[in-house]
């Protein structure tokens, strides 16, 4: 099943591709980086066009039907113990989340050529749509939502309401997509309109249960605040305050920010691994997505915060992740400088928060790809040998598979939103600081930033 038989269909040039479809191609030997840079991020993005969901234009969840105790080990891993209702994750699931990071996504193909303009703002227009029609809890969405019904598909047994930190990366999306449709006609000004609806129906401050001191992850109608999960730092909810501090209408202070986040026993971490210092976050800084998700949008060159510096936190973690995969202390076949980074993703035990703490032998592409704007140099080598040494095992119509493990010549037949966007979001922030300078110039945003005490180049005196 994981032998990608679409490797024999031809590499058809691009000048020949109507715009709007975009056809998948195999592995094309002598590309130069640049040309290399466009397959990846072209095919990768493939997931979120063609795979997205034709009623709802939401990204699902991922291409393989699962069921649900398969995130036994994450569950475990954030919650104490697993909680999952019993029950199949099929094509109708689509990620709150992941279709956030599907939005950047698009941005980045009408700025490539891959889609046109037009019709981008189609396909945007009917999931804003859908989205003001959907199930959501003071304004704020569930984890997982049916594609085609709009209504709430449990994530676990207590967890089927309101998830802050997946609707924030859909506002991520949704804001960043407003700044850039930004024409006067009437379709235009029809989904930034649409836009600022959910907007500013989003009740942040909810979550903080009207106090100022934690900042709560679910809420319920029928569990109320049962799950009773305070976000705590150091991981890849920066993004989650960021976005309720920016709100007009309902933005949080600046001290749930501090007491829910910042004053967090595994917030400060100042140990060195390998040569690198790592100001935040566990033990050899924990998968690489925390270097990811919130750094889609907010740019991290110049950041500061607390005494801390935000490209120095990004590029140390993952440089201290690839320093890792070096050693391979457990000897795992494969590891090496061209092949690294360990993140979240599914693995042969299901899906997993592979870590150096917590390493299976499993690589995941997304890991090492959405690090370009860090480690440029060492990220080409690892898309290098992922493409022209690995392409047969892990390279398909929607780009990589999830993750592989050579030691155990298991290769996943899968891929999942939140893997395959940060590659294409990522790849386009490191080439062009596209999503960056669009999302850092949104005034809301820069307000959110200076009400939580960040220093940028991008804020305003």
């Amino acid at each position: 099943m994981h032998r990608i038989k679409f490797l024999i269909l031809a590499a058809l040039p691009l000048a020949l591709r109507a715009q709007n479809d975009i056809k998948p191609v195999g592995v094309i030997q002598g590309l130069s980086d640049s040309a290399l840079l466009d397959v990846v991020q072209r095919q990768t993005f493939r997931y979120f066009w063609d795979f997205g969901h034709p009623v709802s234009g939401l990204a699902r969840e991922r291409d393989n039907t699962i069921r649900a105790d398969y995130f036994w080990d994450y569950a475990n891993e954030a919650y104490g113990e697993p909680n999952f209702s019993k029950g199949t994750y099929g094509p109708e699931t689509c990620a709150i989340g992941g279709s956030g990071f599907g939005v950047l996504a698009t941005i980045v193909a009408v700025h490539r050529g891959w889609i046109g303009h037009d019709t981008a703002l189609r396909r945007l227009v009917k999931m804003v749509d859908f989205l003001n029609k959907a199930d959501s809890y003071h304004g704020i969405f569930p984890h997982f939502m049916n594609g085609e019904t709009g209504r709430t598909i449990p994530f676990g047994k207590l967890d089927d309401g309101a998830d802050i930190v997946e609707t924030s990366y859909m506002m991520m999306g949704l804001l960043c997509a407003r700044a850039y449709f930004n024409g006067d006609n009437p379709l235009e000004r029809y989904f930034r309109n649409r836009v600022t609806q959910l907007w500013d129906a989003a009740d942040w401050d909810w979550h903080a249960k009207g106090g100022n001191t934690l900042f709560y992850w679910h809420w319920s109608p029928k569990n109320d605040w049962d799950m009773n999960f305070p976000i705590r730092g150091w991981n890849e909810c920066l993004i989650t305050f960021i976005v309720s501090a920016s709100s007009k209408t309902h933005a949080i202070p600046a001290d749930v920010y501090y007491n829910s986040f910042v004053n967090s026993a595994s917030y400060f971490n100042g140990k060195t691994y390998y040569g690198y210092k790592l100001p935040l976050g566990f033990e050899y800084g924990g998968p690489l997505f925390f270097a990811h998700y919130t750094f889609m949008g907010i740019d991290p060159r110049g950041l500061k915060g607390y005494q801390v510096d935000y490209w120095e936190q990004n590029r140390n973690h993952t440089l201290i992740n690839r320093a890792y995969c070096i050693e391979n202390p457990k000897k795992y076949k494969g590891y090496g400088p061209d092949c690294w980074g360990l993140t979240a993703g599914d693995s042969y035990k299901g899906y997993v928060a592979h870590c150096p703490q917590e390493d299976l032998g499993v690589i995941q592409p997304t890991a090492a790809l959405s690090s370009f704007p860090y480690t440029p140099e060492f990220s080409m080598q690892a898309l290098k040998h992922f493409y022209y040494d690995l392409g047969s095992r892990i390279w398909g119509p929607y780009g990589f598979a999830d993750g592989f493990s050579e030691t155990r010549d298991w290769y996943a037949g899968s891929h999942l939103a939140i893997d395959e966007g940060p590659i294409v979001v990522m790849i386009e922030n490191y080439r062009s600081g596209l999503v960056w300078n669009l999302f850092m110039q949104i005034p809301e945003v820069q307000e959110g930033l200076k009400r939580l005490g960040f220093e940028s180049p991008w804020l305003k005196k």
